[in-house]
Parts: structure tokens; C-alpha cells; sequence
């Protein structure tokens, strides 16, 4: 039996500002909430499944099955980002207000939806006395947007305990409409490799002095001359594996000429490659890294030239390639000794999940019972998420939130009036129920 009510609970999870880039402003308390708020609402959950705290912000359900194979983990993250207070929200981002058939408010779709669904499927399998055939873990971080530890150390502890999972689900892929032009329907995307990220910072100095006499080349300039150079062409573009298998689950969708030019990119990564990288935007992100300079600073007044300059760029490291390529590349494209290229972090992008075995057979499975009319395509992640600390040593990570996310309401992650329909919700929970309960 399924529990109504679906949309309040979400909305009383939307109602705590667990805003993890302004911890320092807001304070734990929040969280803290979010944590007490999860007892009340899900009883069941907390009276069956053993629950750890990792670090301050990580939750772990263990779900004990009746096997001994290796456990399914189900992923998602409860904190949210900031919101703009200029920005003109049709409702309160943190009001959590429900009308129309839809929940608004910030975290609807990142990732407090993704996670609600979860938690209502096993409390609802849990309503039946159902017993997984296996180990289930629900794994729930409070700072993936900050780029935290939770989800780290919450893998860690997997690894330390000699815990391999059998299959990882974390947030990414949705189902949406419009996946590729001329491809009528809807499809469930799953993400089958994540791109790695990467931040680097841009320097050079320069003599410091009064501007109304500069040198040719300032701290500065040679700053901004650097970034000029990082056009989208300085990374060589290659199709990796999961967008020829995309193309080849969509063709049969079409007819005629489109079929046989989607079948004949599917045969050729190479021309999958230039032709996704002519496509711009999302395409090409797709097939190449991407660069984007994100931030800049130097100076201390309007007449003075600085002794430094600094650009901070972000980039998302396309599969295959390494960090150390990566700066490499940079290096000799900027091509200037007097600026210096920085790497401050990186994670290397994912190897590849496969989608000829059971996990992905499972998802598929899933999707046919929540979303009939969906298709079941991989494709590649561009955006973090807290499932690449498992791909290191867990060879079935995917990426996907059960959820309905036409082109529209993508648009409101990070952005302004995101919400979700409840009967997305509603469909977001049948998945959950319908993967658990054919787990092998």
C-alpha cells in the first residue's frame, strides 16, 4: 500500500534551509532538522534499518536482506544551493509551497525529490513486511554542493569494510522529452560515466606601478590574454562508448534518413565526435573537456596596476583523459612562461558503466513499470555528483533520478522556481519500489 501525502512531506523538507555553501551563516541547526524531520516522517525506515552517522553530514541505512550478495546503494544529498534573493521566484524558495499539482521550492529536483522517492519506496515495501534479496544501503550526504566529505567518507567506510556493491544509483539522468532533435518521445537517460572536474588557477605578476603609464603586457592582460586562448576547440573532442549505444537504443524511434544517420554515428565515434562537438552546448560538452574561466580578481584601486592577477577556471574532464593531460594541454595552449597554471583540485572522470548486464537490465525493468512510454538510453554525466567516490572500486554506478525533467523544468536546477509535479513524485516512488523488488 501506498502512503498518500507524498507532496506535504516534501514540502516540510524543502521548508529547512539545509543550504550547505552557507554553513557558516545559517549554522548546523538545519541539518540537524532535516535528520529529526526523516525520523518522524519515515518510522519504519528508522525502526527497521540500522542507521550510521558519517562525519556531520552522512547518513547510511543498512537495509539487511536475505542473501548474502553484494548490497545495492541507493544514493541522493540533502543539501541544497543558495538562492539569489533578487531573483523573482514565483513562490518562497524555501516555502515549499504546493499548488497546481506541483511542489516549488529549492532543492524539488537537487536533489530533495530524488531523495524523497527513495525513502517512500522502502517505507512502503517496509509496510509489507518485504525483505530484499540482498543487502540495501540508502546513503544520503549533506554537502555534495560544496564538494564535501560525507559521501567521501561514507564510500571509505565501504572500502574499509571490504564492501563492494553490486549496483550504485545516485542522481543525474532523468526522464525527459526531446533528448535528441528529430527523436519524438520520452526516454529515461542514465548516466553510465561521469566527466571528472577539475580547478585551475590562472596567474601572473607584473611590476606594480601607477596606470597612467603601463607597459605593454600588465599582470593583468597577460591574464586575460590567457584565457582568450582556452577557446571551446582546446580540447580534441572523442565520443566515448555510451553515446554510440544512446544513439543506437533511440534509432528505432525514427525513420528514413534520420534512422540510418543515427545507425551509421553509432558504427563511428569518430564522426559521432566532430559532428556532437559542431552541435555546441550539451553535445559537445558531451564528447570533449570543457573549460570555462569562472572567476578573476586583481588590484587594489582603479589607478594602480597590480603585482598579481589571478583567474580561476573550471573545467569538467571528459572520459579518457587525465588531470595531467589536461594541464598539460593548458600550458601549451596559453603558451606564455610569464603565467603560471595552477591545478587546486581535481577528480579524474569515471570509467564507464556497462549496460549489457543485469544491473542496467534492472533500471530498464524499473523504468518499464514507472515510465511505460520511456525508453532506457545511457549517456554521459557533465555535473559532479556523489556517486564518483564509489566508481574507483564499484564497477556498476549509474546515474539517474527517476523523476519527469522536461527541458523547462531543467532549467530551474540552480535556477529560479524549481519545482516538481507530484505526479512525478509519484512515478519517482513506483521506480524505487519496482527496482527493489525485482533486485536479483
Amino acid at each position: 500500500m501506498v502512503r498518500p501525502g507524498i507532496a506535504e512531506r516534501l514540502s516540510r523538507m524543502i521548508q529547512l534551509p539545509t543550504v550547505s555553501a552557507e554553513l557558516d551563516q545559517r549554522g548546523a541547526e538545519p541539518f540537524e532538522d532535516f535528520v529529526r524531520l526523516l525520523e518522524e516522517l519515515y518510522p519504519r525506515v528508522h525502526e527497521r534499518l540500522e542507521r550510521e552517522r558519517i562525519t556531520d553530514f552522512g547518513l547510511l541505512y543498512r537495509w539487511r536482506g536475505s542473501g548474502d550478495g553484494a548490497p545495492a546503494v541507493l544514493m541522493a544529498h540533502y543539501d541544497v544551493v543558495p538562492v539569489d534573493e533578487s531573483d523573482a521566484w514565483t513562490h518562497p524558495p524555501f516555502a515549499g509551497v504546493i499548488a497546481d499539482g506541483t511542489v516549488f521550492g529549492r532543492g524539488a529536483l537537487d536533489d530533495k525529490g530524488p531523495l524523497i522517492v527513495i525513502l517512500e519506496a522502502v517505507e512502503n515495501l517496509l509496510a509489507t513486511d518485504f525483505v530484499p534479496p540482498r543487502d540495501v544501503y540508502l546513503s544520503f550526504g549533506g554537502n555534495e554542493e560544496t564538494f564535501g566529505g560525507a559521501a567521501r567518507a561514507i564510500a571509505a567506510t565501504f572500502r574499509d569494510r571490504g564492501i563492494t556493491p553490486w549496483i550504485v544509483i545516485d542522481e543525474g539522468g532523468a526522464v525527459t522529452d526531446k533528448l535528441l532533435p528529430f527523436v519524438a518521445g520520452t526516454a529515461a537517460v542514465v548516466g553510465v560515466g561521469e566527466k571528472g572536474i577539475m580547478t585551475v588557477d590562472v596567474s601572473a605578476r607584473g611590476d606594480a606601478g601607477h596606470a597612467s603609464a603601463p607597459p605593454r603586457l600588465t599582470a593583468v592582460s597577460r591574464v586575460a590574454a590567457a584565457v582568450t586562448k582556452l577557446t571551446p576547440g582546446t580540447f580534441p573532442a572523442h565520443a566515448p562508448r555510451a553515446i554510440g549505444r544512446l544513439l543506437a537504443a533511440v534509432a528505432p524511434r525514427t525513420s528514413g534518413p534520420i534512422r540510418l544517420a543515427l545507425r551509421t554515428l553509432a558504427r563511428a565515434p569518430w564522426l559521432t565526435a566532430r559532428v556532437f562537438a559542431l552541435l555546441g552546448g550539451e553535445p559537445a560538452a558531451m564528447v570533449r573537456t570543457t573549460v570555462a574561466a569562472t572567476m578573476q580578481s586583481g588590484g587594489t584601486a582603479t589607478n594602480v596596476l597590480p603585482s598579481q592577477a589571478h583567474a580561476t577556471l573550471n573545467l569538467r574532464i571528459a572520459l579518457g583523459e587525465t588531470s595531467a593531460q589536461v594541464a598539460r594541454r593548458l600550458r601549451r595552449r596559453i603558451g606564455d612562461d610569464a603565467v603560471t597554471v595552477t591545478v587546486v583540485d581535481a577528480d579524474e572522470p569515471s570509467p564507464e558503466s556497462a549496460t549489457d548486464n543485469a544491473q542496467f537490465a534492472l533500471i530498464a525493468d524499473a523504468v518499464a513499470v514507472s515510465h511505460p512510454d520511456a525508453v532506457t538510453v545511457p549517456y554521459v554525466m557533465m555535473a559532479a555528483t556523489d556517486s564518483r567516490h564509489f566508481h574507483r572500486f564499484t564497477p556498476a554506478v549509474y546515474r539517474f533520478a527517476p523523476l519527469s525533467m522536461p527541458g523547462d523544468l531543467r532549467a530551474t536546477i540552480h535556477g529560479v522556481d524549481e519545482r516538481v509535479a507530484v505526479d512525478a513524485l509519484v512515478a519517482g516512488e513506483l521506480f524505487h519500489r519496482a527496482l527493489l523488488a525485482r533486485l536479483p
